[in-house]
């Protein structure tokens, strides 16, 4: 790590800070039991390292001055405001029944209680929409401006969420901890959702300029790793890493010069990120090992299929569909039918797949977004009915919330048109 001195030392720090913030952030909530008080006591211990580090360097182990740092400023905090004064005695008391805190490790990394931080923003009494944005908040360092513009939103609008979902802890007495084995099952698959809504928005943008949000898909891709490192037992954990990476892997290639949508069947593979595809494959070997199949893990699957083929033609599509049929049996949903359907299309033929797409027309939840309509057009296009699949065409164009979306629409549209016009 540089030492912090001179012109470079502002990016030095704010490297540690992205490392040391969500770890340094937790172990202050385990030990003061206040999200508030921890967050602004984090901000003065990392204001008070952009005043010292420059000129005095930074530490060898900079996890462990901030942490030292904050839980000064806290205790301080706590005696000067009378009202905390019990809670302080309360948290003294604790403190001695725990007995010492442990002491950094030897590289320099604090007591990880990330993982209690992990459930506590995924928690199932907040509202989902608070999850994601606590947990960017708190795990992954972002200020809530980043927050809000990542989300597309106004930076009130996303404090907002943020104090709601402070204050849902505070009033519903959400504890700072670790499920037990009883209960983890049941509230692991809130944390894996909320780091996979995180990655799915960074993937393929809601709405925006930009078909993809590389930097917020990464940050993902780190909690993920974050969470891998912590619970690496859990099988679902390493299917989610899995499928994050395998899918992030096609992120240069999606893409062309001028930001435009390049299909699957058109990308240049060469491009693909073949450690990123091989580290994920390796994962999803891990994820499937040992028990039945959890849904990341057979996501995880599908993905290493495309990655690991040539090209669209050599892809294993009656794979693809049988896992497809687990995954509909495992975690049954509107989405999954339709990209079964998609697959199916790719195995037995565009009219197979299109019975299938019309089976789902009752879906509204399908119907509420673009890619149901767009995939009725593909399909449509290719059995040559050029007129039904200008209107869907035209559908999709209507939901599409990115420009690189709409744009391609825009093309597929025109072009069915005008042989939908050459036929007649």
């Amino acid at each position: 790590m540089p030492d912090g001195r001179g012109p470079g030392a502002g990016g030095a720090v704010e490297a540690v800070f992205r490392e040391e913030y969500g770890r340094l952030l937790a172990s202050l909530v385990s030990r003061f039991r206040d999200l508030d008080l921890a967050e602004e006591v984090a901000s003065e211990a990392i204001e008070a390292a952009l005043a010292h580090w420059p000129a005095e360097g930074v530490p060898a182990r900079p996890g462990a001055w901030l942490l030292t740092t904050a839980r000064r400023r806290a205790v301080d905090r706590l005696r000067r405001d009378q009202a905390y004064a019990a809670r302080l005695a309360v948290l003294q008391v604790e403190a001695e029944r725990a007995g010492p805190v442990p002491p950094p490790d030897p590289g320099g990394g604090l007591p990880d209680e990330r993982l209690q931080l992990f459930f506590t923003c995924a928690h199932p009494a907040l509202a989902a929409d608070d999850r994601v944005a606590l947990t960017l908040r708190c795990l992954a360092g972002l200020t809530t401006p980043e927050v809000a513009r990542a989300f597309l939103v106004p930076p009130a609008t996303m404090a907002q969420r943020i104090v709601r979902a402070k204050k849902k802890i505070r009033q519903a007495r959400i504890p700072f901890r670790v499920p037990g084995a009883d209960e983890l099952p049941g509230r692991l698959p809130e944390v894996l959702q909320v780091l996979y809504s995180i990655f799915t928005e960074g993937y393929a943008a809601s709405s925006g300029a930009d078909l993809q949000r590389t930097g917020l898909a990464e940050e993902a891709i780190r909690l993920a790793r974050i969470l891998h490192r912590l619970m690496p037992a859990e099988r679902e954990a390493a299917g989610l890493l899995a499928l994050m990476l395998l899918v992030h892997a096609r992120r240069g290639a999606r893409t062309g010069p001028d930001g435009g949508i390049v299909l699957l069947q058109e990308q240049d593979r060469g491009r693909w990120d073949r450690e990123m595809i091989e580290e994920g494959s390796g994962l999803v070997v891990a994820a499937l090992r040992g028990g039945p199949p959890g849904p990341y893990g057979v996501q995880a699957a599908i993905a290493a299929l495309h990655d690991e083929a040539a090209d669209v033609e050599t892809t294993d599509w009656p794979q693809i569909v049988a896992l497809y049929d687990v995954l509909a049996a495992l975690a049954p949903s509107p989405v999954v039918a339709l990209n079964r359907a998609v697959a199916v299309a790719m195995r037995d033929g565009p009219a197979a797949g299109l019975a299938l797409l019309d089976e789902l027309a009752g879906e509204p939840r399908l119907r509420a977004h673009h890619p149901y309509a767009a995939a009725r057009g593909e399909l449509l296009d290719r059995l040559g009915r050029f007129g039904e699949a200008a209107a869907a065409y035209r559908e999709a164009l209507g939901l599409a919330g990115t420009e690189p979306e709409r744009a391609h629409l825009r093309r597929r549209l025109e072009a069915a048109e005008q042989q939908a016009a050459d036929g007649a």
